[in-house]
């Protein structure tokens, strides 16, 4: 490991070396996306900018939600709400394994001195239509990071191929920090005027989210939610209207993507109820690919999806 001098005291100083690190290498800083979603890849800057032709560079801190993975704060590495670290470039460089170890670096991980592993893993949302070629990547023996190359988005090529990072940063940290249960993980500078830890933030919302996810939540409502988010999105993917200042067709892929992103995580809260059979999850899952797809082929008709010009009229 790195000299003890370099390595970081918190949870809080791993995210921003992250930070520095990647905007150093050209990536635009961004925020995280303002809504509940099951991961990284959800982030629009992710999914909809790995479309089209044109260049991109982007890191993000993402809060993620799995309503199944939820333990009430009691399980020391396993959260209904967690954070993500997510880098993607687009057409991907020749040296992004190389980019990525220096990311280690920057956090206090000496690759030399460590069991860096990449396990053939390739990656797959079926929520997104979207897979691509990957690994794990295993610091001695645990899975810290997925690396992945997106051959496709929407049921769209991916032309150029983007590069994909995705940290577990809870995880990641936990390991730099020598640390055994996620809500004892510094989260701020232990000499802080008020040190805080993880679990001083979040152990009470795991524990209401936990119940709220496997007993609380209304699943009448998140039926009729789900369906609500569909027909929002299909609807507004279908604005027949034209920009009066250019006479081209106004396209609303991203709030139509919104609601796309609303129905995967009404989707996930009904499968945490328990009220959706084998048969009727696979059903589901289709629904949300179908609305994803048809936000993708909105995307690359616009000027940012690289299509010349904007959306024809």
């Amino acid at each position: 490991m790195a000299d003890s001098a370099t390595l970081p005291r918190s949870f809080q100083e791993i995210i921003l070396r992250l930070q520095g690190y990647w905007a150093s290498k050209g990536c635009a800083v961004l925020q995280p996306y303002d809504m509940e979603v099951g991961a990284g890849t959800f982030h629009p800057a992710t999914t909809l900018r790995a479309l089209g032709s044109k260049a991109w560079a982007a890191a993000y801190v993402q809060p993620s939600r799995r309503p199944t993975d939820g333990r009430y704060g009691e399980n020391p590495n396993r959260l209904q709400h967690y954070y993500q670290y997510q880098v993607i470039i687009k057409p991907s460089p020749p040296d992004l394994q190389e980019l990525y170890l220096g990311s280690l670096r920057a956090i206090g991980l000496d690759p030399a001195l460590h069991d860096i592993r990449f396990v053939e893993d390739d990656w797959e949302s079926p929520t997104l239509g979207a897979w691509g070629l990957g690994w794990e990547v295993w610091c001695d023996g645990m899975e810290v990071s997925q690396f992945t190359y997106f051959q496709q988005v929407g049921g769209h090529d991916c032309r150029p191929v983007s590069g994909e990072l995705t940290y577990g940063l809870e995880r990641l940290a936990m390991y730099v920090l020598g640390i055994d249960h996620v809500m004892e993980m510094p989260f701020n500078d232990p000499d802080a005027p008020i040190p805080l830890k993880y679990g001083d933030i979040f152990r009470q919302t795991e524990e209401e989210y936990s119940r709220h996810n496997f007993d609380g939540a209304t699943t009448e409502m998140l039926f009729q939610h789900f369906k609500d988010a569909e027909a929002e999105c299909e609807r507004l993917l279908a604005f027949d209207a034209v920009d009066p200042k250019n006479g081209k067709r106004i396209v609303m892929a991203h709030p139509a993507y919104d609601q796309c992103i609303k129905a995967s995580h009404l989707f996930n809260l009904l499968d945490a109820r328990g009220v959706i059979s084998v048969t009727e999850r696979q059903a589901y899952i289709g629904r949300v690919r179908a609305l994803a797809k048809k936000c993708a082929d909105a995307f690359v008709t616009t000027e940012a999806g690289g299509a010349s010009g904007g959306a024809a009229a």
